[in-house]
Order: C-alpha cells, then sequence, then structure tokens
C-alpha cells in the first residue's frame, strides 16, 4: 500500500497478493475452502437474515418494486439453497491447469496451452445477495480473488455474507482477502473500480441495463457485458397447443423478476385462432398483464386476458413483471426479424414439431441460448451443471451465455525445450 492509496485500491492491492498466493493452490485446498463456506453459511443464517430484514425493511419504505424486494430477500431456506450450490461448485472439477492443447514441434519443443486464473475480478452488481457468495464460489474454486461491489439497498446483507465468506476462507488456510466487499457506498467507489487498471484484471456487471451500460463505457478495466433479458418465445405453426402454453406460463411466470423470464409472446397466423385464446386464458389465471398488437387485441374477446395495445416501448421492454409483449406474425423469417431487431440477445424458444422449422429457427437467431420445446428458464449457470454462475454474457468475446469456471480462466502456452535456441 503507498501512502496515496485509497481504501478502495489498498483493497484491490489486497486482493492482488491474495490472487497470487491462490493461482497454484491444489483443488482440495479450494474446496476445502468451498466446504466450509457452505458450513457457515448454514451455522450463520439467522445473521444473515437478520441483516437482510434491515435492507428488506429500507427497500419497502422507499416504495422499492416487488420483483426488486424479491430479488433482494434472503430467507433461511434461500440461503440453504445457496449453500448447496456451493456444495455443487466444490463438486465441479477444477478448470485450473486443464491442457487445452498440447504436440511437439518438429524441432524438440513442447508446447501445451493451459487454463490459468484471470486473477483479480471485480463483480459489480444491483439487490441480489446471492451474487455475493455464487461470484465468491466461483473465483475461489477457479483460482481468482474477488472484489464485491453490491448496491447500497444490499449493503448489510452483502457485509454479513462477506464477513462469513471471509471467516470460512480465513479459517481453512486460505487468504481472507481473497474475498473482499469494496469499501465504500458511493458511486466514487464504483468509478475508483472501473479505473484500477493493473490491479483489476476484469469486471463483470450484473444489473439493468443503466448499469451494465455505465460499466462498460466508463471503465479502464477489461469487461465482460452481462446483457438484459428480452427474451422470446415464439410458437411455430406446427406446434403442440398443451405443451406451448405449459412452456409460455413456465418462460414467463414461474419467476418474473429474473433475466431468463420471456417478455415477449410471437405465435404464427396460422395457429394464432387456437393457440391464443388458450394461452390467453392462461395468462390471465396466472394474472400476466398482455400487451397486444392488433391481431392479438382481436383474438382475446371472449377472454378473461387484460389486453393493452402494444408500442414499441413494449417490445424492448425487460418487464421484469407480470407483463407480457404479444404479437401475431406472418411466418417463421418473420418471427427471427422481430427478435433481431428487439431482443437483448439472451434466450430465445421455439415450440415446434417441425424438424425443419426448429432447425431453421436455431441457425438464423444469434442469441446466447436457442431452446427447442424448452423454457427460457432454462439458461442458468445451475441448470446447466455449471453449480453457480458468475452472469450471463450476451457479448461475443472470451465468454457468452452462462458463465461458469472454464470462462473465470484465460491461457497460457508452456514451451519447454532442451536448450533450444531459434536459428
Amino acid at each position: 500500500m503507498t501512502t496515496t492509496d485509497s481504501p478502495v485500491l489498498a483493497t484491490a492491492r489486497r486482493a492482488r497478493t491474495a490472487a497470487a498466493a491462490l493461482a497454484p493452490l491444489p483443488r482440495s485446498a479450494k474446496d476445502a475452502a468451498l466446504l466450509a463456506i457452505a458450513e457457515a453459511l448454514t451455522a450463520r443464517a439467522a445473521e444473515i437474515t437478520a441483516a437482510n430484514a434491515e435492507d428488506v425493511e429500507r427497500a419497502r419504505a422507499a416504495g422499492t418494486a416487488d420483483s426488486v424486494i424479491d430479488r433482494l430477500a434472503l430467507t433461511e431456506q434461500r440461503i440453504a439453497a445457496i449453500a448447496e450450490d456451493v456444495r455443487r461448485v466444490a463438486g465441479l472439477p477444477d478448470p485450473v491447469g486443464e491442457v487445452l492443447r498440447g504436440y511437439t514441434l518438429p524441432n524438440g519443443l513442447d508446447v501445451r496451452q493451459v487454463r490459468v486464473p484471470l486473477g483479480v475480478v471485480g463483480i459489480i452488481y444491483e439487490a441480489r445477495p446471492n451474487v455475493t457468495v455464487d461470484a465468491a464460489a466461483l473465483c475461489l474454486k477457479s483460482g481468482n480473488a474477488v472484489l464485491l461491489r453490491g448496491s447500497g439497498s444490499a449493503y448489510r446483507s452483502n457485509t454479513a455474507l462477506v464477513e462469513v465468506l471471509r471467516d470460512a476462507v480465513e479459517g481453512a488456510g486460505l487468504p481472507a482477502d481473497a474475498v473482499q466487499l469494496v469499501p465504500g457506498e458511493s458511486r466514487d467507489s464504483v468509478t475508483e473500480l472501473m479505473r484500477a487498471r493493473g490491479l483489476v484484471d476484469v469486471l463483470i456487471p450484473r444489473g439493468g441495463a443503466s448499469l451494465i451500460k455505465a460499466v462498460v463505457e466508463g471503465s479502464t478495466v477489461p469487461v465482460i457485458e452481462t446483457g438484459t433479458g428480452n427474451c422470446h418465445v415464439y410458437v411455430d405453426a406446427q406446434t403442440d397447443l398443451a405443451m406451448a402454453v405449459g412452456i409460455l406460463l413456465n418462460s414467463k411466470a414461474q419467476r418474473v423478476s429474473v433475466c431468463n423470464a420471456a417478455e415477449t409472446l410471437l405465435v404464427h397466423k396460422d395457429v394464432a385462432a387456437q393457440f391464443l385464446p388458450l394461452a390467453l386464458a392462461a395468462l390471465a389465471e396466472a394474472g400476466v398483464t398482455v400487451h397486444g398488437d392488433e391481431a392479438v387485441r382481436a383474438l382475446a374477446a371472449g377472454t378473461p386476458a387484460t389486453v393493452l395495445p402494444a408500442t414499441d416501448e413494449d417490445w424492448a421492454a425487460e418487464y421484469l413483471s407480470l407483463d407480457l409483449a404479444a404479437a401475431v406474425v406472418d411466418s417463421l423469417d418473420a418471427a427471427v426479424e422481430h427478435i433481431r431487431r428487439w431482443s437483448s440477445g439472451h434466450t430465445e424458444a421455439i415450440v415446434t414439431t417441425s424438424q425443419a422449422a426448429a432447425r431453421r429457427f436455431t441457425q438464423l437467431v444469434d442469441s446466447t441460448t436457442v431452446a427447442v420445446n424448452a423454457s427460457t428458464r432454462f439458461t442458468d449457470g445451475g441448470e446447466f451443471g455449471f453449480g453457480a454462475e458468475i452472469g450471463i454474457s450476451t457479448q461475443k468475446l472470451h465468454a457468452r451465455g452462462p458463465m461458469g469456471l472454464p470462462e473465470l480462466t484465460s491461457t497460457k502456452y508452456i514451451v519447454t525445450g532442451d536448450g533450444h535456441v531459434r536459428g
């Protein structure tokens, strides 16, 4: 630490020292720390929920939306589930040291490309304290130190969680500074973190569009961009109506406050008259308000659905609420054109009994995940078998889609010779 270091930079320097200690550790040491974290979370759940209750109370008093409070709230059941996710991460293979390529050149030089930790990973995120634990677990398993900068609305929750994490990590023999909460609740601390190039190796923003945009545009540290979730469900001309209704309901209403919830329904004109009355009635029963085009509104007559006129704002919306935009399209290609214009590039689903339609849809749609006859809600690190995820990247460089352990590594080449010199 230099005399000019701010608290944020001093924290980053400690993280860099911890990262150097973590990088060569064997899997057994990292797994022991993760299992200690899982045990500590359940043992100290009352302490964590007490801190979280203060955050929830403040959020309610401030008139925060129910969907945001749902993301913020921790219960003993949710903490137990988070702890189980940490155990799953401990059970996953260690990516560090994996040989991606290995060969011997004609001159006898041995060349290997191996996975190595990124180093110091900064996470800037909004009111989701579960991210605190997921990020720490994935970073530790992949040999990285993590700097956690959550929102002020979850400050008490994150402070309690990081205290538990640091105690567990240190008790397992790893440096406590491998997991740190970035000091400060003002935007200045976020700005300092974004400008800590040379101390922080990568930043990952998780949250709404405005947060992600601010980090991408304002950071001098490399950023892995996670995206918002304007996800689509397209019901094809050839489809199983009951299956389509089930997939739509699960995609939209199973949990509305998450980025993989569906926000737009597109229905082929040839099946609209049969499908939409069924779908609109089911959506109404689930409490969903539909924002429909003229064709959808016409077919809503006689159903219990609330259907409002759709605007361009609706096609672009990530509602995170019991709202759904809906349109009738002339063809599969028209559905793809709509998705290309309005999608955030997260997840799109097609419900069809036609292999040709499924093949064309998956070829033409350029999003991180394309689901065939499955809910958009499956785009998730845990559901993909990653144990947990650090975020869902909607960019195309380094990582795309749910990011698990391999996405938290880089590579280096190890070249071994026997006195080789280049002529």
